[in-house]
């Protein structure tokens, strides 16, 4: 069986399944009974981890929470551990192909050919162990302010924050939480924690441990991208939000709300301010912020750190003439500099189909609904984001459909790009080549 065929039929188990399970009337505690596109978007964007809602997730009752806090995290987890499956699988019968060990490998780099039996194991372990703490942490918190089902409450959103699917069980998300630097703080840790990837812990853990001597070009690409980019556009969201939404706060809780606007775009889609009333410039960055997400072999989506880094820098400091880009005493390939920019380039694809569409079923028959709403929407599934102006409660049938399925192509189609393709040729035949101008 192909590797798209293993990975398409997981995730789409899963989101039938919770689609089922979230249209029974037991798991509504709203008016009526939620119809069949809500709960399969509900279903999707909590398999996909995403956290876009056409409904109040608070209306949900205990068992429809439940369904989505299993969804969220089997969601959250099936990309780390499919391409492990994959080879464990392969090995166990001792016929690996070189598709699938050079799909793990996109994953896990050549570390997967030494611990592959171990990766899942670590990853369960890490996982349950980060949640676990973030869980105990807001439910100090979570105690005072929501009593008996305080538990939960914290598991629940210690998940969601990890797994970077941005689902509250409160109406206005962590609003009302803006002034409680402890709670964001934990929120904040939880989701950097799950968009790093499991590859920078295990690196960072060689090197303090003197297995290695220093740490992989990867780990210190994603993290010095992921510092800039949060130093940078907190200080944006300072200056720009100081006399705008945050004008009414304390300078404390100014900077913890815009250093919380520059982490939750990150694909978690949390939220503590109302993202309608943000400035345009702010909106703008956030955007910039959801197409770029996490980072690779992490729960997070978007295009990724490293692929942004490297297109970036091959961009500001050019190539050499083989089409390497040199970083200090260290090269990046021509094959992995033209894999980045071909995966940017599908990304923006695939994106750009979203907002044509969007366009289609909801600007000519909604005549308030604005184009940068449009993108700002598109974005938000595709990076698996869940931030929203407020456009998704607005969406027809036909845009609820768009969004689905631009969530699925954050989720999974960006993965299933990342598999490579390998034709068997009988004889290799080399063609002449001929120069085009660019430019």
């Amino acid at each position: 069986m192909s590797e798209w065929v293993i990975l398409f039929t997981y995730f789409l188990s899963l989101i039938f399944i919770g689609t089922v399970l979230l249209s029974i009337p037991s798991a509504w505690n709203g008016d009526g009974r939620l119809g069949f596109i809500d709960s399969l978007f509900t279903s999707v964007s909590a398999v996909c981890v995403t956290g876009l809602i056409t409904v109040d997730t608070a209306q949900f009752t205990l068992f429809g929470k439940i369904v989505l806090l299993l969804l969220i995290q089997f969601g959250g987890l099936g990309i780390l551990t499919f391409t492990t499956i994959i080879f464990i699988s392969a090995t166990k019968t001792k016929k690996v192909s070189l598709r699938s060990l050079q799909m793990v490998r996109n994953f896990y780099l050549d570390s997967i050919e030494f611990k592959a039996h171990h990766i899942i194991r670590d990853i369960l372990k890490l996982t349950f162990g980060i949640e676990f703490i973030g869980a105990f942490l807001l439910w100090l918190r979570f105690r005072h302010t929501v009593g008996s089902g305080a538990v939960f409450y914290a598991v629940f959103h210690a998940i969601s924050a990890f797994c970077n699917a941005g689902f509250s069980l409160f109406s206005d998300s962590l609003k009302g939480y803006n002034s409680d630097p402890f709670l964001l703080t934990v929120i904040m840790l939880l989701i950097v924690l799950g968009g790093l990837g499991f590859l920078i812990y295990n690196d960072i853990a060689n090197v303090v441990t003197h297995r290695k001597k220093r740490l992989a070009l990867h780990t210190i690409i994603v993290l010095k991208t992921t510092a800039i980019l949060v130093v940078v556009s907190t200080l944006f969201f300072f200056l720009l939000e100081y006399h705008g939404i945050e004008k009414n706060m304390s300078l404390t809780d100014k900077f913890m709300n815009a250093l919380f606007c520059a982490i939750t775009p990150r694909t978690a889609g949390f939220n503590t301010v109302d993202v309608s009333q943000l400035t345009a410039t702010s909106k703008f960055i956030t955007i910039f912020l959801m197409f770029i997400g996490g980072s690779p072999a992490s729960i997070a989506g978007g295009i990724k750190t490293t692929t942004f880094a490297i297109v970036f820098l091959a961009i500001v400091k050019d190539v050499d003439w083989k089409g390497r880009l040199r970083l200090s005493d260290r090269i990046i390939s021509s094959a992995i500099v033209s894999k980045a920019m071909l995966f940017l380039g599908k990304a923006v694809s695939l994106l750009g189909l979203s907002i044509f569409l969007l366009t289609l079923t909801e600007m000519r028959y909604n005549p308030s609904i604005d184009f940068f709403s449009i993108v700002f929407e598109s974005v938000s599934a595709f990076g698996t984001v869940g931030l929203s102006t407020g456009l998704t409660s607005q969406l027809s049938i036909a845009g609820k459909i768009v969004i689905i399925l631009t969530m699925f192509a954050g989720r999974v189609g960006l993965m299933s790009l990342t598999i490579p393709l390998f034709k068997e040729y009988k004889d290799a035949i080399d063609y002449p080549e001929e120069e085009v101008l660019v430019g």
